[in-house]
């Protein structure tokens, strides 16, 4: 069952809406109108004043939920595994009134997508993933994704942002509110993708299943998971289409909204 209600939280006016799904309330961001796009947040939850989303939203209809367990979206009792929540999208994919929406995955949320979308092709237009964690693709010993939980936080900041000095939150700043969230988005990123650390070991092989027009978006200066990573991921999924963003890290959505929007909208409109 899907139900859409109001969010009563204050200090958050532009969060607009819950949704419920299969007894699972979340936060929502909707933005815009037309064909519809789930998107999959990443490592933090999507900002609701990003100016992506609204130039987004002049091409489609973008719904972009909480991941369980992250912002102010209930995390289920049990729910422990990113398949848990690869689980619950698909029950969502379901729900929504739609024949077939496209799927961004932004981060971990590309993760999530990619399993999705080797699950469940048939509810799928097209799919987008942008800086996507979930496989391995080097021997053992190397990493392939930075650990962000064991590295120090000026580190994974540099490593985020080709400008880190204009694009990095700044802490200060943030509301108490802010900070909870932030403090449980890390505390959920780090439940669902500590062990093995952000991948899937047998995703690799299964990528060949994706059949939609799938898109691979990389910022440049991405230092969490680098764009070689990014090729080596889209050459595993059958006629798919790696671009690169130029000055952006791994927030490539955040850093260059208009290079973002544009690749995306002109792969919506192919």
């Amino acid at each position: 069952m899907l139900r859409y209600g109001a969010v009563t939280n204050a200090t958050e006016p532009a969060v607009a809406e819950r949704l419920a799904v299969a007894g699972v309330e979340l936060e929502i961001v909707r933005r815009g109108a037309g064909r519809p796009v789930l998107l999959l947040h990443g490592v933090q939850t999507v900002d609701p004043r990003a100016r992506f989303l609204e130039l987004l939203g002049r091409h489609a209809e973008i719904i972009a939920p909480s991941h369980p367990g992250f912002g102010r979206s209930a995390r289920p009792a049990g729910f422990e595994t990113v398949y848990d929540l690869v689980h619950f999208y698909l029950d969502v994919l379901e729900a929504l009134p739609h024949e077939k929406v496209t799927l961004i995955g932004l981060s971990f949320g590309g993760w999530l997508a990619a399993e999705v979308a080797v699950k469940c092709c048939h509810r799928l237009d097209k799919l987008i993933l942008v800086d996507a964690f979930g496989i391995k693709i080097s021997d053992r010993e190397t990493p392939d994704i930075l650990d962000v939980f064991n590295t120090s936080p000026l580190e994974v900041q540099r490593r985020s942002w080709h400008d880190s000095g204009e694009w990095a939150p700044d802490y200060n700043a943030l509301s108490d509110d802010e900070l909870v969230v932030r403090a449980r988005n890390w505390e959920a990123l780090c439940l669902y993708g500590w062990h093995p650390y952000m991948y899937n070991p047998q995703l690799k092989r299964w990528l060949r299943r994706i059949t939609v027009p799938t898109l691979v978006l990389w910022g440049a200066s991405d230092g969490i998971v680098k764009p070689s990573y990014g090729r080596a991921y889209g050459d595993l999924i059958p006629d798919s289409r790696f671009e690169v963003i130029e000055r952006a890290g791994h927030h490539p959505e955040i850093e260059q909204a208009e290079a973002f929007v544009d690749a995306v909208a002109k792969f919506l409109n192919r």
